[in-house]
């Protein structure tokens, strides 16, 4: 059922002597009107929680570097090395939905803490990993602890930041995260090169040290006095479907295994149906299905899912064509890669004012064609092209990129209520990982698919084309939603006045 909602807004600054911030009874009804103003502070807690973001991004950045290098001394093919990618995705895809429901059972700052310590020890466990079905293991150990950090760390900006500065606190906390893709290629590159690619896990342990003492000193403890019970049986239905749809991607890219991956995704498919009929009957599932009734939340999750594809695909793709196609090393693979993330860099100091300026739909559009089409010509990349005109193209497409992924994720939330912010961003960030893994399970099958046209055990240049113009059209496909949002949503988070007809109307909001 719709209703409006308030557009008064009243501030929250309760903290009880545990300095736990409880949101339920009368402190409830401010999270979900939202604070007024941001605290003073709020830059800072999204400098630090993005802290756990440049680990994250760190980690898979340098790791895709190594993988070529990891493969040989593993005794396996390169594009076999995607399940060391798939494992981690899995793991976020799976426990994600949970991650509203612990923070709100056991507080926002130890469940931060908590993911941050499990991270670390999966890296510990990956540098020293002797065989390929080890690292798995441990980087799925990896992913648990990543599945909380993200969601818990974007539910605390979400609930202490004002509507009006979601999209300049949005850039302070990813800003900081794209140093991991800036760093990652080349410092993955030299590691591998001149030293040994096991010591590119080591390089999360202080960065998730500085992060866990912070988030004890600045992050609000968020936490429900009386959180609804967890959802088991939907945990267990969600976490059965997303495993099987995802290895049954991943396997489509092995020799011999299409018929155990087919059998793999209509199992999936088979359960997510049972999941979907067990939450239309759960008064709090662990995905809120109900949360597609807000058009700013659906359009952003469909358009961002489609997108995000071509997004995953890239850590996977791009290093193995320059050292497999080109024959660069590691180390000059990732000075050539770092592009798309120089290109997001510098994109993030103009995305408040191109998002005001242009608004929300016409950014999305706009940014989502020149970054795809650019995307469709890093598949005509080839060893005479200038290496100076590579990196300009993966510099733009980077830059448009982002600006999109601002967009979704800033307006995704606009008409959500901050009593379901949990809800919303163990949703959209379960399937956002799910996008990101599902983008490499389809560049691997691509490729691999293109491989066997002409019965190669190397890829060639034209597999590579094949690969990136395929997820390149899935990405291009988001352009059907991105018009299909209001002219002027997001205005308010923008700072973009909208016309005086929907300035008057109530936006709705989902019970």
């Amino acid at each position: 059922m719709l209703r409006p909602r308030r557009r008064g807004m009243a501030s929250v600054n309760a903290e009880t002597r545990d300095g736990i911030v409880p949101a339920s009874g009368a402190l409830a009804k401010t999270l979900d009107e939202g604070p007024e103003t941001s605290g003073i502070n709020y830059r800072i807690v999204a400098l630090i929680i993005a802290c756990a973001l440049l680990m994250e991004n760190l980690d898979a950045t340098v790791l895709a570097t190594a993988l070529p290098t990891m493969a040989h001394d593993f005794g396996v093919r390169a594009p076999q090395m995607s399940i060391a990618l798939t494992s981690y995705l899995l793991a976020l895809a799976v426990f994600i939905p949970a991650s509203g429901f612990v923070a709100d059972r056991f507080g926002s700052r130890p469940v931060f803490q908590a993911a941050i310590a499990l991270f670390m020890a999966g890296s510990i466990v990956s540098a020293q990993a002797p065989a390929l079905w080890v690292i798995v293991a441990a980087r799925f150990v990896q992913g648990i602890g990543g599945a909380m950090m993200l969601p818990v760390g974007r539910l605390v900006l979400l609930r202490s930041v004002a509507k009006k500065d979601m999209v300049n606190a949005m850039s302070w906390l990813i800003m900081p995260a794209l140093i991991g893709p800036v760093l990652g290629p080349p410092l993955g590159g030299y590691i591998v090169t001149y030293l040994d690619w096991r010591w590119i896990f080591y390089v999360n342990l202080p960065i998730g040290l500085l992060g866990f003492v912070l988030v004890g000193r600045y992050i609000a403890n968020f936490k429900e006095e009386r959180p609804h019970p967890f959802d088991r049986q939907g945990f267990v239905l969600s976490g059965v479907s997303l495993g099987c749809l995802l290895f049954g991607f991943e396997m489509t890219s092995r020799p011999g295994a299409l018929a155990l991956a087919v059998s793999l995704i209509v199992v999936g498919a088979v359960v997510g149906i049972f999941y979907v009929r067990h939450a239309r009957r759960h008064e709090a599932p662990i995905v809120d299905l109900g949360l597609l009734g807000d058009d700013n939340f659906r359009l952003s999750m469909i358009a961002g899912s489609l997108t995000r594809i071509t997004q995953g695909s890239l850590p996977f793709l791009l290093p193995l064509m320059m050292q497999l196609g080109f024959g660069l090393t590691a180390a000059e693979s990732g000075t050539i890669t770092v592009g798309p993330a120089v290109g997001s860099l510098l994109m993030k100091a103009a995305a408040p004012r191109l998002l005001r300026r242009f608004g929300f739909r016409n950014a999305m559009i706009g940014a989502g064609l020149v970054g795809a089409l650019g995307y469709a010509v890093v598949g005509l990349f080839r060893p005479d092209w200038p290496m100076w005109a590579i990196v300009v193209t993966l510099t733009i497409c980077g830059f448009f990129f982002s600006l999109q992924f601002t967009a979704y994720n800033a307006i995704a939330y606009d008409g959500i209520d901050k009593q379901r912010m949990s809800a919303a961003t163990s949703f959209y960030s379960t399937v956002q990982q799910l996008m990101l893994s599902l983008g490499i399970c389809v560049a691997a099958s691509a490729l691999h698919l293109s491989m066997l046209t002409h019965h190669a055990e190397k890829p060639a240049f034209a597999d590579f084309s094949a690969a990136f113009w395929t997820v390149t059209a899935i990405s291009l496909l988001a352009t059907i939603w991105n018009l299909r949002f209001e002219r002027d949503a997001g205005a308010e988070i923008s700072g973009r006045s909208p016309t005086p007809a929907k300035a008057m109307e109530p936006a709705p909001r989902l019970r």
